[in-house]
């Protein structure tokens, strides 16, 4: 049986994790939706599935570094797909940074000690930070969830060895 590698099981983890955005998206036109956690189950399932493969790969025998390098290769792959896909999406659609001036216009308006000029020159700098703002949220969010879900399972098994 041939094994599939942690680079590959976090193209597979990235890419169900994207045609689940996508689907949730359109189905629901947004992704501010409690149904987006069903993205970040996948991918947690996706780093637990490359480190309880590889537990049983190495016959158990690994320590928390090896555990958490191969967690690592998987979650770095699914954080660079998913920072790509929240480039790309945002570029194409638009309408998303028109939506939330709109939404941030009507909050900044009802604010009594803010001037119609302090609000056009708020959302001229939300203009221009929309993309690089979720780009960057995107990558740190990404890298935090794997990297603590990878920390996790790999003190877990490495002290499962110690104590077994």
């Amino acid at each position: 049986m041939k094994l599939i590698s942690a680079r590959n099981k976090g193209l597979i983890t990235g890419g169900i994790m994207i045609a689940i955005s996508m689907g949730i998206y359109f189905a629901k036109k947004g992704f501010d939706n409690p149904l987006q956690y069903i993205t970040y189950t996948t991918y947690v399932a996706g780093i637990l599935w490359t480190i309880i493969t590889f537990k049983k790969e190495t016959g158990n025998t690994a320590n928390f570094k090896q555990y958490f390098s191969e967690g690592f290769k998987c979650f770095i792959v699914v954080t660079l797909l998913m920072v790509m896909f929240t480039l790309v999406f945002l570029l194409l659609h638009p309408e998303m940074k028109e939506q939330m001036i709109t939404m941030m216009r009507a909050d900044l308006v009802k604010m009594k000690d803010v001037t119609p000029l302090d609000v056009e020159n708020k959302l001229a700098t939300a203009k221009k930070a929309f993309v690089p703002s979720l780009v960057i949220g995107a990558v740190f969010g990404y890298l935090a969830i794997g990297t603590l879900i990878t920390v996790i399972a790999a003190g877990f098994l490495s002290a499962q060895k110690k104590n077994g």
